[in-house]
């Protein structure tokens, strides 16, 4: 099997001056990226004192998943000749805070196809079963992904 290695650098922007002196004093905010790419700036969620105008882990999350799933049924559609013509989602993730920190218990993709011919409308339709056992990332986590996905025929 063909291992394959991923190497992000993260960096915390967050000292004010005062390092970590409270849980008050520092922001939240950190620089991710990878050398020739471009960078994530982020923050912890608002309710964690993040800064809500950047993206936070979470979200970063459940895009991952999103996008994963997209690409994985992309694939497929292209390897089976259906031309897809737009592709988008509204995922959303459930975490719940407990005392000992907090867990992703979910997260549900919405993903809306629109595909070129009719011919192809069923089989469209059944391939985001194999896509969501092809995607990496939903394979790797230890909380449910579903996905609700509606597949129409259109044109863009």
């Amino acid at each position: 099997m063909k291992a394959h290695e991923y190497v992000v650098s993260l960096t915390w922007d967050g000292n004010t001056g005062r390092g970590t002196e409270s849980y008050a004093a520092y922001s939240r905010q950190f620089s991710a990226g990878v050398p020739g790419k471009a960078q994530v700036i982020g923050s912890a969620d608002p309710s964690f004192r993040g800064d809500p105008t950047l993206l936070n882990p979470e979200e970063l999350l459940v895009m991952s998943l999103s996008s994963c799933h997209m690409l994985s049924y992309l694939a497929l559609c292209a390897l089976r000749k259906i031309r897809v013509v737009a592709y988008r989602d509204q995922a959303t993730g459930l975490m719940r805070a407990d005392k000992d920190g907090g867990r992703f218990e979910e997260v549900v993709l919405h993903p809306h196809v629109v595909i070129a011919d009719e011919e192809h409308l069923e089989l469209a339709r059944s391939l985001h079963e194999q896509a969501h056992s092809g995607c990496y990332i939903a394979s790797s986590v230890n909380f449910a992904v579903r996905h609700d996905a509606t597949v129409v025929v259109g044109q863009t």
